[in-house]
């Protein structure tokens, strides 16, 4: 089995049991991710048979309503322990995954997609809680590598989908479907067979349900990693649209920038990823990132002002750069959203950080079909600048942020977190 491979190559690192636990259970439940991401429009389209713009509406709906379960499972996660809220939204997650077999009309679709989304933003919150307490001595070293397997498990599952999409069955795409609904399960019996159930850490007096919302340094790099965050999109959704609009460079090549960014994504999180410790290296990571944007969205706009074969050979190494900016984005993010969070309120932290970073992903079709392709080449142009400020801003807003956290406890007192670790 796959996941036997991953763990015999897991137990040749340092990591723990629970963190050998957790990468395994990420890994697979991306693997169901990829197999029904890739098929879902195509599912729900031409099996289900619904307007392409009422799976449009439907699926945005259920992404704004997820945005509420946020914060408040984030808070649920401390009280209770992190590991207990993300097998109950992985078990949801399993069922309405399941349910999508099921429904034969927009009004049940959209419900079921509403509760996934639910769900899949609470065990969020969670699991970003339960990522920060499995971490260890080195975070953010095991945060790195626990990307890799994620963004390895995606890969993975797109291109199973691939094989379903060729048989193109009512037969095939109901085994994606059902494939994932596994996929959530089989996660949540890995977490709680391999991951210990966290006791909450003690909370100081001062501490509110919404605390988080008072913490404006943190509320300030929300927005601005939530912005940041358009760089996923631009690669995903922006440059297919562009290469295939404007271009006439052959169709493999949308292809080609979807497996050169997933493989330098692969290949080099743990190697740069394992570099971004604490917020103030997070702070630096992010201006890297900005300045490898303010390279890579100028020559993704010159692919349409070259021969055919340069278009191609431009474009991947557009993407090369990019995806290197992205593992530099990446690991700002998380050293920051982990770093900057309290340990008894992570969930929290964790829950406002996905609702930021949902929103963003939200509104990014719209900002960059609707302003910057819109605006061609000087579109580009702006976006490209738009990241290298975001990025500049990285440093002072971790050092604003550094400055208004409490002194770490003297090295012969334990911490909270210690404390309920034993």
């Amino acid at each position: 089995m796959i996941t036997t491979g991953i763990g015999k190559r897991l137990r040749g690192g340092a990591e723990s049991g629970p963190q050998r636990a957790l990468i395994i259970s990420s890994f697979v439940s991306r693997v169901g991710n990829g197999l029904f991401n890739t098929a879902a429009v195509l599912y729900f389209t031409l099996v289900v048979h619904l307007p392409a713009a009422q799976v449009g509406a439907g699926l945005t709906i259920a992404g704004l309503c997820g945005l509420a379960a946020g914060v408040p499972a984030g808070n649920l996660a401390d009280r209770y322990g992190p590991r207990v809220v993300s097998l109950i939204a992985q078990a949801v997650l399993a069922l309405t995954m399941a349910s999508f077999v099921l429904i034969d009309s927009w009004l049940a679709f959209t419900l079921v997609a509403t509760l996934d989304r639910l769900a899949a933003t609470a065990g969020g919150a969670a699991g970003g809680a339960l990522v920060a307490r499995v971490g260890g001595e080195r975070p953010a070293a095991f945060r790195a590598r626990l990307r890799t397997y994620v963004n390895l498990g995606v890969v993975v599952g797109t291109l199973g989908a691939a094989v379903a999409l060729q048989i193109d069955t009512r037969a095939a795409y109901t085994a994606l479907i059902l494939a994932n609904a596994a996929s959530f399960a089989l996660a949540g019996l890995i977490v709680l067979i391999g991951v210990p159930n966290y006791r909450p850490l003690p909370k100081p007096e001062a501490h509110r349900q919404w605390s988080v919302l008072a913490d404006r340094p943190y509320m300030s790099f929300v927005a601005l990693y939530s912005a940041m965050g358009l760089q996923y999109q631009t690669v995903s959704l922006l440059l297919p649209i562009w290469l295939a609009a404007h271009t006439d460079a052959p169709r493999w090549t949308v292809a080609a920038v979807y497996a050169v960014n997933s493989g330098v994504c692969v290949l080099l999180q743990s190697r740069l990823g394992s570099k971004v410790e604490t917020p103030h290296q997070g702070g630096r990571a992010l201006r890297r990132a900005g300045l490898l944007f303010l390279v890579s969205c100028p020559l993704m706009a010159l692919t349409a002002d070259v021969p055919v074969w340069v278009a191609s050979a431009l474009a991947v190494l557009a993407v090369c750069l990019h995806s290197i900016g992205e593992v530099w984005e990446s690991s700002g993010g998380y050293a920051l959203g982990f770093g900057l969070a309290p340990d008894h309120a992570q969930g929290q932290y964790q829950g406002l950080l996905g609702i930021g970073f949902n929103a963003g992903q939200a509104l990014a079709p719209l900002i960059l079909t609707g302003a910057v392709l819109a605006l061609g080449h000087t579109g580009w142009f702006l976006l490209a600048l738009f990241f290298a400020a975001l990025g500049m801003a990285g440093p002072p807003v971790a050092a604003w942020a550094e400055r208004t956290r409490p002194a770490p406890p003297a090295e012969n007192t334990a911490s909270p977190r210690a404390e309920a670790e034993r």
